[in-house]
């Protein structure tokens, strides 16, 4: 039987799935294939060079899904940051009607597109940021544990506390993100509170991911213990696959003088999209989470969702046995 939570009808999707909004893999052929089978496949607004960039891969995202998608708009500290208002106008322009927002300081940029009528789900590490995001008006809350890929925030909370903690506190709907990759994970996160689950390592690791195929096995071999959490000295954790250079990273980080210039060589996320097309795990750093350790195949998108949703249906049926009528006195 096809799901009914607040995602799927706000969204207009089947299985209350979202694609994370990941630099360098939230492409056009990954966004369309997660919107194809039924779940919410979303763009990656920073992975697109420039606003117009961003259009055109909107376009080319349509010609290649009727269904709907959305587009992540992560805002990052920077020197010099990108032109945000740029993106969120084109997003506008172009009528996408979902979008997922992250990052620093996103109230003007939610204003805009709020006053757009666009649905936002914003990202968040902690429920005192959630109820801040709650407060000026989006529409779904994306909350984030301790097993995420990327950047894991800096109070070390897991899931299982995480969400229920945003159960208690929260007034919108939330969604889990941060170690899931299949249906039992899906039923669990429901069960806490939440009315669907963000994946980002899992869609990683599916034919239609746009990254070099060396990548995607080096997932499938990875446990979950091959992580390391990096920049935490500065305050700017960051989960990454532990490959040499994070290693070296590490080792930088526990030993160097403190200064960023130390490290910088070795996090350089230029290195990091390199990565993704010549397929060596240990050219520079990338982001991975610990649901790695549940990842052992690299199916399409449709046979991942599809099965996502049969393992969820089954595993519910299988709770619901388990409350047995009281015998009659």
């Amino acid at each position: 039987m096809p799901f009914k939570t607040a995602l799927t009808e706000a969204l207009g999707i089947a299985i209350p799935v979202v694609q994370g909004g990941m630099q360098w893999v939230g492409y056009a052929e990954l966004a369309s294939a997660v919107s194809n089978a039924g779940g919410l496949g979303l763009l990656t607004a920073l992975t697109q060079p420039s606003a117009e960039d961003l259009r055109k891969e909107i376009r080319r995202c349509r010609t290649m899904t009727k269904k709907p998608f959305g587009v992540n708009l992560t805002l990052l500290p920077a020197m010099v940051p990108p032109d945000y208002d740029a993106y969120a106008q084109v997003v506008i322009d172009e009528g996408v009607k979902i979008v997922e927002t992250a990052g620093n300081s996103p109230g003007k940029i939610i204003k805009k597109l709020k006053t757009a009528g666009i649905t936002i789900l914003h990202k968040c590490t902690t429920v005192r940021h959630a109820l801040s995001a709650q407060k000026m008006g989006v529409d779904f809350l994306s909350i984030d544990g301790f097993e995420c890929a990327g950047h894991v925030g800096e109070h070390d909370i897991p899931n299982f506390i995480l969400l229920r903690r945003a159960a208690q506190e929260l007034k919108i709907p939330f969604i889990a993100s941060g170690g899931y990759a299949d249906g039992e994970g899906l039923a669990g996160a429901l069960s806490l509170g939440a009315c669907g689950i963000n994946m980002g390592t899992r869609f990683m690791c599916t034919v239609e991911a746009p990254i070099h195929e060396n990548i995607k096995k080096a997932i499938v071999n990875a446990t979950e213990d091959d992580t390391e959490l990096v920049l935490r000295r500065w305050k700017n954790t960051s989960r990454l696959f532990k490959n040499k250079v994070a290693v070296q990273a590490l080792e930088v980080e526990r030993n160097g003088t403190g200064e960023f210039s130390e490290i910088a060589p070795f996090v350089s996320g230029k290195r990091g999209r390199e990565v993704f097309i010549n397929g060596d795990p240990d050219y520079g750093v990338w982001t991975a989470g610990t649901v790695m350790g549940l990842i052992h195949d690299i199916p399409t998108c449709e046979v991942l969702l599809k099965r996502i949703e049969k393992e969820a249906e089954q595993t519910i049926q299988r709770i619901s046995g388990l409350v047995q009528p009281a015998a009659k006195l």
